[in-house]
């Protein structure tokens, strides 16, 4: 459907002289690129985990969904820039058959809508399920491509409105200055766009923590084992759409066995599994609370917030506390 839009952005642009159409026009090109790279993302990051990626190839997503970030700024901003700044700073031209532009935005905004609605749906169910707002859903998704298409869209309907805007002035005052105006208003749209999915899918390919909530339920599962004494480190990374590794550096009581503690390891590594599901990955370390190179590590990458070396320590006297 883009690419059917971009063809009469094209031709109205042609015909018009407008260089806020011909920017419009560039804009669905890119998003047509966008669709064919999240399709790719999607196809490749359901594929198995295999030698050569152990952890399979969940963040191949992420990488895709960058690359359509890039093809956003490379094919859309900078072209609409460029002919914006060009028609303001060039000369004067004449404007052609407006009406024609008129009607070609009237089309991609009615076929644009029905695609941003049922983007606007998809991402909302997915922030209920979640039990977020759509807000923090959008800020903290681990799923690239619904909120790629949703600001795509969102970014597609601002265009056409600003591209309208600058085809009508030009008719109204005959001046092409509009034209151009609007046009660089259109790449500093995309642009911004850009950015924004550029920040998050960056985010999630260097190793992005889990949401908050998964990580309380994941030290509280621990905390609650009764051969647990403090989790003193815990890190958990998304490798994937619903896909969490966690690595946990856990103090267990002394009484255990070298054969107990590698069947309690097993044990909580799988009820981490059942009862998180979005948790796929779960390695246990056994260390001593008291290390002070582990304490000194926990706390320089937390800082004042370095939660797991104060429930240690809380844990620690409340077990001590309650023995008889």
């Amino acid at each position: 459907m883009n690419l059917a839009i971009a063809v009469l952005k094209l031709i109205a642009g042609l015909i018009t002289g407008s260089s806020a159409m011909l920017a419009e026009a560039v804009h669905s090109v890119a998003d047509t690129i966008t669709e064919i790279l999240l399709l790719t993302a999607l196809r490749v990051s359901v594929r198995p985990a295999d030698r050569r990626h152990p952890f399979g190839y969940g963040k191949a997503r992420y990488f895709w969904a960058l690359l359509a970030a890039v093809s956003i700024f490379a094919s859309g901003a900078v072209f609409a820039l460029y002919e914006g700044f060009s028609t303001v700073l060039g000369e004067a031209e004449e404007q052609t058959s407006p009406v024609v532009a008129y009607a070609v935005l009237a089309i991609a905004f009615l076929l644009e809508s029905v695609s941003w609605v049922q983007a606007l749906r998809q991402v909302r169910r997915e922030a209920r399920e979640a039990g977020r707002t759509l807000r923090t859903h959008l800020r903290d998704s681990d799923d690239p491509a619904s909120k790629t298409v949703l600001y795509e869209d969102s970014a597609a309907l601002v265009g056409l409105v600003l591209a309208f805007a600058g085809v009508g002035l030009h008719q109204l005052t005959g001046s092409s200055l509009w034209d151009g105006l609007a046009s660089i208003a259109i790449g500093v749209l995309l642009a911004g766009v850009a950015f924004l999915l550029g920040r998050t899918n960056a985010g999630l390919l260097i190793g992005k923590q889990a949401d908050p909530g998964l990580l309380v339920g994941v030290r509280d599962a621990l905390d609650g084992a009764p051969e647990v004494e403090a989790v003193v480190d815990l890190q958990t990374m998304l490798i994937g759409t619903d896909r969490v590794l966690v690595c946990a550096r856990v103090d267990f009581v002394d009484s255990l066995t070298a054969g107990e503690l590698e069947r309690v390891c097993l044990r909580l590594a799988g009820a981490l599994e059942d009862r998180f599901h979005d948790v796929t990955e779960v390695f246990i370390e056994p260390v001593p609370r008291s290390d002070a190179d582990l304490r000194a590590t926990v706390l320089a990458r937390y800082g004042d917030r370095a939660e797991y070396s104060r429930v240690a320590q809380d844990k620690t006297q409340d077990k001590t506390q309650n023995k008889p």
